[in-house]
Formats: structure tokens, C-alpha cells, sequence
């Protein structure tokens, strides 16, 4: 059979045109219920679910006649999210019954939370999931869904990215309509991380197109990183942990010293991360943040923007256990006296960048905060 049902968030028309695809016509689409039924949100899922609920009914979409390869393209969105294809039948707007599959989570995988509405969710998830979606897509064909699903929630991270990033101002000096062309855009990784690769054109200064470019960039999330500082004693607190990237590249001290740092969640303030990671990693609250600095980490090689913060704490506790063992984080804090950690800046024994920033920024910040 290649008609289903549609409860949920493919009854947004630019996301099952999306996962659809363009290859084949689009199928026929109507208004349908499924009686007995509801939707509800999922608990700390940005998606819903539909549970059987007598006297209810579930409104929808029937969409007939899909092709071979509409239907493995929605069975390998669908699938990353552990969902049962089952038989129903449907009431369609014009009265009429037909039969159409349904994608039922498994039992017991998720936990409902309150009645779901499209509307509401295309305020606030629609634009993300777009682009969640469009890298999810490129990867059909080249992984399978249990494979793709592993990296759902690094994909939504990469999809608030790209948000946030349009949403930052315009240069007024350039027209990127006019003055960037891209001949081929490659997903070529994902993983936690992703890996891009362009062929493209810029406008030189001189006013010419550039020669034919190649360049690849790791594409990642946004970062909160946080400097907790207690003004009363004059002191930091640091978090060491085991970097891999540090020992892949071959440095003999892969253990750093850092700020408290955490990616930014999608529908999460860089505040409200830098809170929680601040709690996860050094088990601190705290007073008030003082922002220290917006800016790419490295420009010419990763999209990572981070949002720099000194956290306003009482410090006067170290902790061996600290992040998510879900995350494989082994971290253990050190308290350090300002003009310890300043030394340890200035000769050049700090390796990472966000603490050497807001390090600095504390420095000219200092007197005015123990004020």
C-alpha cells in the first residue's frame, strides 16, 4: 500500500515536500481524520506522537498514490525516530473511509506531554526543522535511518546554528545574491559534527569573481562558555578535561584547562545554557552573568559561534565529578586565585582559546565587578 495518514509534523507542506523530494510528482494530498485517536507532544522532544483515545479524533492529512521512492524516503525520516507502520482507516474530508498506514511509535518509547497543535509547532520548531530535515535528506541513500538518527540531536544543534546565524545583521556592503555564487554544495560527514564542501565564487575587492574555490568547514552548534568568578575571594574556577581532537592532532597534554563550556540547545537562550552547563560541569549557581563577547571561534576552518560569559558565583568548592557521563565527560574543577590563572595566560600555558577571552575580558572587567 502507498497511502498513509499524517498526524503530526509532515502535515507542514514545506516539510513533506522536503522529504518527499523533487524526483518524483507530488502525490495526492487531502484533509482526513482517524477516530479514537489524539496527538500529543512528546516529553523533551520537539515532535508528537498519537496514542489511541476513545471519543477522540486526530486530524490529518491522506496522501494517495505515493511512489517507491517517496516511500523509502519517508521510511528513512521516519524510521530514525522508531516509529511502527500500521493499518488504519480514515475518515476523509468529503465523507468518504480509506484505508492508509500510519507511523505508531513503538510502545513505551516516549512519554506524552499535552495535546499537540500544528500551528504551535511551526511557530516554534517549524524553521529548525526545515533545516534538520534538508541534512537529514542529503545523507538518503548513503546511510541507513538507525545510523542518521544517532546524530538527531547534534543535526537540531547544527539547525538552531543556522538560525541564529541568519538572523545576525547584514553586511551593508555586500549582496550575498550578487556577490557569492555556489556551483556545488556536498554534505560529505555527519557525526556529532558535520562536514560541508563548497564550490564557490566571491567578489574580489577589486570587483571580479574569484577563480573556482573548493573549501570544506566543520559545521557544529552554538557554544556557551563561562568563567566563573567570585568577586569576595578574587578567584576562578577551571574545568580539566580529556580532549580527543587535542591527542588526535598529537599534543603530548591532551588533559585542558578550560572554562565551563556546553553547546546551545535548540529553543535554549546562550543564558540558560550557560547556566546549565555551569551546574553540570562545576555543580556552581550563579548571581549574575556578565556577558564578555560574541564571535566564530575559528573563522577560517568551523561555523562555531560562542557566547563568552563570567559567571558571578561563590566559589569555595572543587568537584571531581562533574559533566554527563551520557556525554563520556570526566571532569574535575581548580580553583585558582586571579593572578594565578593571569600567569598562567601570560606564559602561555593555557591552550584554549575561549578561556585566554574571557580571561582577558575579566582582566578589564575586574575592578568594576569587585566594586
Amino acid at each position: 500500500m502507498s497511502d498513509l495518514f499524517f498526524y503530526g509534523t509532515l502535515r507542514h507542506a514545506p516539510l513533506l515536500k522536503l522529504v518527499l523530494g523533487e524526483a518524483d510528482p507530488l502525490p495526492d494530498i487531502m484533509a482526513a481524520s482517524l477516530a479514537d485517536h489524539a496527538v500529543f507532544g512528546v516529553q523533551d522532544q520537539p515532535f508528537p506522537m498519537i496514542q489511541a483515545r476513545p471519543g477522540a479524533r486526530a486530524e490529518g492529512l491522506f496522501v494517495r498514490g505515493l511512489t517507491p521512492l517517496q516511500l523509502d524516503r519517508l521510511n528513512f525520516y521516519e524510521g530514525g525516530f522508531d516509529y511502527d507502520l500500521r493499518h488504519v482507516d480514515v475518515t476523509l474530508a468529503e465523507g468518504s473511509d480509506a484505508t492508509a498506514q500510519v507511523f505508531f511509535p513503538k510502545e513505551g518509547l516516549w512519554t506524552p506531554d499535552a495535546p499537540w497543535q500544528l500551528e504551535d509547532w511551526i511557530v516554534q520548531w517549524g524553521p529548525l526543522s526545515l533545516h534538520a530535515a534538508a541534512e537529514v535528506m542529503d545523507f538518503h541513500g548513503r546511510l541507513t535511518s538507525e545510523q542518521i538518527s544517532r546524530s538527531f540531536p547534534a543535526i537540531r544543534l547544527r539547525a538552531a546554528a543556522r538560525l541564529a546565524a541568519a538572523a545576525r545583521p547584514a553586511d551593508p556592503d555586500r549582496d550575498l545574491a550578487r556577490d557569492v555564487v555556489v556551483e556545488r554544495h556536498t554534505r560529505a560527514y555527519v557525526n556529532y559534527f558535520g562536514l560541508d564542501e563548497l564550490d564557490l565564487r566571491f567578489r574580489r575587492n577589486d570587483g571580479t569573481m574569484s577563480e573556482l574555490l573548493n573549501r570544506g568547514a566543520l559545521v557544529t552548534g552554538q557554544v556557551a562558555i563561562v568563567l566563573p568568578y567570585d568577586p569576595l575571594r578574587d578567584r576562578v574556577l577551571l574545568v580539566e578535561q580529556f580532549r580527543v581532537p587535542v591527542y588526535m592532532i598529537g599534543d603530548p597534554a591532551p588533559w585542558m584547562l578550560e572554562a565551563v563550556a556546553g553547546m546551545i540547545d535548540p529553543g535554549e537562550t546562550p543564558e540558560q545554557a550557560a547556566e546549565r552547563e555551569l551546574l553540570e560541569e562545576a555543580h556552581l549557581t550563579a548571581h549574575r552573568l556578565e556577558p564578555a563577547g560574541r564571535a566564530y571561534s575559528s573563522c577560517g576552518s568551523s561555523t562555531q559561534f560562542a557566547h563568552l560569559f563570567v559567571a558571578l558565583a561563590d566559589i569555595s568548592e572543587v568537584t571531581d565529578s562533574g559533566g554527563l557521563e551520557s556525554e563520556g565527560e570526566d571532569i574535575r574543577t581548580h580553583i585558582l586565585t586571579f593572578d594565578a590563572l593571569m600567569e598562567l595566560i601570560d606564559t602561555q600555558r593555557i591552550k584554549d582559546l575561549g578561556l585566554v577571552a574571557v580571561a582577558n575580558w575579566l582582566a578589564r572587567h575586574r575592578d568594576r565587578l569587585r566594586g
